[in-house]
C-alpha cells in the first residue's frame, strides 16, 4: 500500500505523522518505504536520519535551438503554456528555468531545428534508516520547477510492502504529483480556522483526483468540533486526532521521532497504522499497488 501524507498548508506536523507512521510500520516487521517528496524543503532526514547509500544527479531535458535550421515558424511557442521557448526576430529565446521537459517544442518543430538537452536540477538520495528505506529529492537553489525532480524520486523508491508518501505543502502541481497514484491520501490538519480553510482546499484536490482519503488533526483541542463537523458533512473519516503534547514539541525541537520517545505517542501510531491497513483490505484491485500500479 502507497499513503501519501499532505496537508493544505505548512507546520501541521505532516513530516511528524509521516516518519512516525513510516517508523511504527518498521518495528512491525513490514518492509518500509518512506520517500520525501518535499524538495524544495526536504527534512524528514532530520527525524529518521538515513545512511545515505546513493545519490544520482536528476536533470531535466531543455529545448536547444539550431538557428540555421530555424524558419521562424513560431510553432514551439504556440505549444509551450509556460512562455520557456520564444521567437525574436532571427533568433530564438530559450528560457531553461520556465521549461517543463514536455518535448513539445522538439515535436512541432517542422524542421528538427530543436533538439533537447539535459540540465541539471538536483539530486535524488536514497539511504537506510534503521530497516525503512529512505527517498528524498533535493532541488537545486534558483530552480522554479520541481514536478520533474518529484517524479525521479518516486521512480526511484525500492519497492515496499508499505510506502509513505511526504507530500510538499499546499495544494499546487509538486502536491499533486506527489499524491498521483497513490492507495490513498491522508491529510494532516490543525484545529485553527487557517487550518479548516486550507483543509478544504486539500479536500477538493483529492477528490478531483479520486483517490480516496481520510483526516488526521494534530494538535487536538477544543477547537476541533469545527473540523469534526466539516468532516461529518462531507463524509470524511478522522483516523486519528492527536493531543497537543509538550513532550511530542520538544521531542521535534531535538529531531527525535515522538514514537520514540512517547509510548502514549506510540500506540496512537501502531491504532493509525491498522486502521490505514484495513482502508488497505477494502481497496478495490485496480488501487492497490499505487506507484508500483503506475
Amino acid at each position: 500500500m502507497t499513503i501519501a501524507i499532505a496537508s493544505g498548508k505548512g507546520g501541521t506536523g505532516k513530516t511528524t505523522v509521516a516518519t512516525n507512521l513510516a517508523y511504527v510500520a518498521s518495528l512491525e516487521g513490514r518492509t518500509v518505504a518512506y520517500v520525501d517528496c518535499d524538495v524544495e524543503a526536504p527534512n524528514g532526514h532530520l527525524f529518521l536520519k538515513p545512511r545515505w547509500q546513493v545519490r544520482k544527479t536528476a536533470t531535466r531535458p531543455v529545448p536547444c535551438v539550431d538557428d540555421r535550421r530555424c524558419v521562424q515558424c513560431g510553432r514551439c511557442a504556440e505549444i509551450c503554456r509556460y512562455s520557456a521557448i520564444v521567437p525574436l526576430g532571427t533568433i530564438v529565446l530559450v528560457y531553461p528555468e520556465l521549461c517543463h521537459g514536455c518535448g513539445g517544442c522538439a515535436l512541432v518543430c517542422p524542421t528538427g531545428a530543436i533538439a533537447e538537452t539535459p540540465r541539471e536540477i538536483g539530486a535524488v538520495e536514497i539511504g537506510l534508516s534503521g530497516s525503512v528505506q529512505f527517498a528524498r529529492g533535493v532541488l537545486n537553489v534558483g530552480e522554479a520547477v520541481s514536478t520533474p525532480l518529484i517524479r525521479q524520486v518516486k521512480s526511484a523508491t525500492p519497492r515496499a510492502d508499505f510506502t509513505v508518501i511526504d507530500a510538499p505543502p499546499g495544494t499546487s502541481c509538486p502536491v499533486i504529483e506527489s499524491v498521483r497514484g497513490a492507495d490513498f491520501v491522508l491529510l494532516v490538519t490543525e484545529p485553527t480556522p487557517f487550518g479548516l480553510s486550507d483543509l478544504q482546499l486539500a479536500v477538493e484536490m483529492v477528490r478531483c483526483l479520486r483517490l480516496p482519503l481520510a483526516v488526521v488533526v494534530n494538535r487536538a483541542d477544543a477547537e476541533t468540533r469545527r473540523t469534526r463537523e466539516y468532516c461529518a458533512e462531507n463524509q470524511i473519516p478522522i483516523l486519528a486526532e492527536i493531543p497537543d503534547d509538550r513532550r511530542i514539541a520538544e521531542a521535534y525541537s531535538r529531531g527525535d521521532l515522538a514514537s520514540s520517545v512517547s509510548t502514549g505517542y506510540q500506540v496512537l501510531v501502531k491504532r493509525l497504522l491498522a486502521r490505514l491497513t484495513a482502508i488497505a483490505s477494502t481497496l478495490s484491485p485496480p488501487l492497490a499497488g499505487g506507484r508500483n500500479a503506475s
